[in-house]
């Protein structure tokens, strides 16, 4: 994908340091962010139990931990520092730079406030969140709702690439986009309103995960799709690998494990390709509500 330079006059991006126990900023407190549906996508990679960490439901309190301070004690990167710092991390704030301007713009037309999210990368070890406590590199990507904050271990994208069996850029930009759309479920209460729901009624909280899962990957496609014209060349089939890869049935075969759809917590290949398909072939921003429809 034909992505324009990143903008750090325009984006969010914060970096933790390698190593266990680096953070970034976290602020003092010790505030319980309560449940929250966070995509762990990456686990099995790492020799998790997929239905001990993909995409479930999780209770974390936020980690007192004291204002301020740099990654790792030292002094903090700037901006353009951390988007140079490597090539996933230029490719990650070129990313955000589009993200943020595709979706604002959907917001404003919708007349809906809009904030962007912050990205953090960072590689290895443990990252601290401002919001939903500590998670380590098995974790994969995640989005934290309490503090609008993706989290990526760039490490994770050398892993896709083995399980999707591509190293195309556009697999790497889906993983980005699928945490954005989460954001965007954040930023409208679609989020809370499922975190609710699930609590008032557990014996639909598979179905609703899913359900968010799916409209995230619907949001990522819906993102490229709004930018069509910077779409390359086996751009879609490498998304769609990565979709199929990471699909709950896939992962469970490929751990040796019987395919039970009463765990599900992301949506079956088939179902995650089509997800994004429908995203990337969308013509109105309410295309991606169909997961939700029907109760």
């Amino acid at each position: 994908m034909r992505l324009g330079p990143f903008d750090t006059s325009r984006i969010n991006v914060r970096s933790s340091a390698d190593g266990g126990g680096g953070g970034g900023g976290i602020g003092a407190g010790g505030i319980g962010c309560g449940t929250l549906v966070i995509a762990l996508i990456g686990a099995l990679v790492f020799g998790i139990d997929p239905m001990q960490t993909i995409g479930m439901v999780e209770s974390v309190q936020q980690q007192s931990a004291p204002s301020g301070g740099g990654a790792g004690g030292g002094r903090e990167l700037s901006e353009e520092e951390i988007c140079t710092s490597s090539a996933y991390a230029t490719e990650a704030c070129n990313a955000l730079t589009s993200l943020d301007a595709t979706w604002e713009a959907s917001f404003a037309r919708a007349g809906i406030p809009f904030e962007q999210p912050f990205l953090n990368l960072y590689r290895t070890g443990v990252v601290r969140t401002e919001g939903c406590g500590s998670a380590s590199s098995a974790a994969g990507p995640f989005y934290c709702p309490a503090d609008k904050g993706i989290y990526i271990d760039t490490t994770f994208y050398d892993q896709l690439a083995q399980m999707a069996g591509t190293g195309g850029d556009f697999a790497r930009l889906y993983v980005i986009a699928h945490e954005y759309g989460h954001h965007i479920q954040n930023l409208t209460g679609l989020a809370r309103q499922v975190r609710a729901a699930q609590q008032r009624n557990p014996s639909q909280a598979n179905r609703l995960q899913v359900a968010m899962e799916l409209q995230a990957d619907c949001y990522a496609g819906m993102w490229a799709g709004k930018n069509r014209q910077l779409i390359e060349p086996g751009d879609l089939e490498e998304g769609l690998q990565a979709a199929s890869a990471i699909g709950d049935d896939t992962l469970m075969r490929n751990a040796g494990q019987s395919i039970n759809p009463e765990s599900f917590t992301h949506g079956t290949s088939r179902q995650r390709m089509a997800a994004l398909r429908l995203g990337l072939e969308a013509r109105d921003d309410s295309a991606c509500d169909v997961f939700f429809e029907g109760g």
